[in-house]
């Protein structure tokens, strides 16, 4: 297992050696880092340094490889691109205690990356847990963001219904869940993966978790999976919290983890938005479904809404490009 490191704080945590992100699928981008609390935090910036800016945040269990395929599009559309992995993934540092992860320590960490890149006419890019973390940052520094890009997330507020979906989620990352008793030990975070993906069948996911043999995968699927196993190679259980604590933040399970009342002062912020803002939506996503996805983008007269019919939880990875297309011809 890789050697347990202590922050001057006193902070356990483990790095992932560069040799596991060596060769990914699509992924040939520079490692830069930012010290958080003594840890390093992990960016891409990619593109011309005069270029338009794109932040673009990912959630549960990627890191900034889910987002490699709209970064290549708009880097050679001429945009500058960042995209930061939270701490507990990809190539950032990964705390080893449950307890030191939460949706506010994540969005301290992405303000600082804004403004120490003194970052300003930002086109956010925002799914999953990038909703909450990324749109905080649209809501508290507005005068920073130029657009906001929406796709399958949500932010807290009382009258934000969750789904069936979600809470079957929750309950399989807690400590008896499936997800909870096997990822490591059995699941990885990239055979996971693989199901919203459409590679592997919900019932091979279940299989695998009771000891069965896992299926074959193409050689294109393999580099895919390869990608998210990539930032927990040889970690153990302990490298695996910061996974396990985005599950178990969801506010109507834990309020004060998931910073459900600054999510609900920042839906209510955004409200009031009134620059452009661009809603692309994998229409087979039963965990953030198209029908809420509409009826947020109906609360801004502004708004459009492109649904992606064909697509999941997790758009960048199966329509990156046309998610790209999309968001220039908003631009131009």
């Amino acid at each position: 297992m890789t050697e347990l490191m202590t922050t001057a704080g006193g902070v356990a945590f483990l790095r992932t050696p560069d040799e596991a992100f060596a060769g990914l699928e699509g992924y040939d981008f520079t490692p830069r880092y930012l010290t958080v609390e003594g840890l390093r935090l992990h960016y891409v910036d990619e593109g011309p340094r005069d270029g338009p800016v794109a932040l673009l945040m990912h959630g549960m269990p990627t890191w900034s490889f889910l987002n490699r395929h709209i970064i290549k599009a708009l880097t050679a559309a001429g945009w500058r691109c960042i995209a930061a992995d939270h701490i507990g993934f990809g190539r950032s540092d990964k705390p080893v205690d449950d307890g030191w992860y939460s949706i506010a320590r994540h969005t301290a960490a992405h303000r600082l990356l804004v403004e120490t890149l003194d970052l300003t006419g930002v086109t956010l890019f925002a799914q999953d847990w990038g909703g909450p973390i990324g749109l905080a940052q649209a809501a508290r520094m507005p005068e920073r963001f130029s657009r906001l890009v929406i796709m399958n997330t949500w932010l807290h507020h009382a009258a934000y219904d969750y789904t069936p979906a979600l809470h079957r989620w929750n309950a399989a990352w807690q400590p008896d869940g499936l997800f909870g008793a096997s990822v490591p030990e059995r699941l990885t975070i990239g055979r996971f993966m693989m199901v919203p993906l459409g590679a592997m069948g919900a019932r091979d996911l279940y299989a695998i978790a009771q000891g069965e043999p896992a299926p074959a995968l193409t050689a294109a699927q393999e580099a895919v999976r390869r990608g998210y196993d990539a930032p927990f190679e040889g970690l153990g259980r302990a490298g695996h919290a910061g996974p396990r604590r985005f599950p178990l933040s969801l506010p109507f399970d834990n309020p004060e983890g998931g910073n459900a009342e600054a999510q609900t002062r920042d839906f209510e912020a955004l409200l009031t938005w009134d620059k452009p803002v661009n809603f692309i939506w994998g229409g087979l996503d039963d965990v953030f479904t198209e029908a809420w996805g509409r009826a947020w983008a109906a609360r801004y007269p502004q708004a459009t809404f492109d649904p992606l019919p064909d697509a999941g939880h997790f758009p960048q990875e199966t329509h990156g490009a046309e998610i790209a297309r999309l968001v220039l011809g908003y631009a131009t």
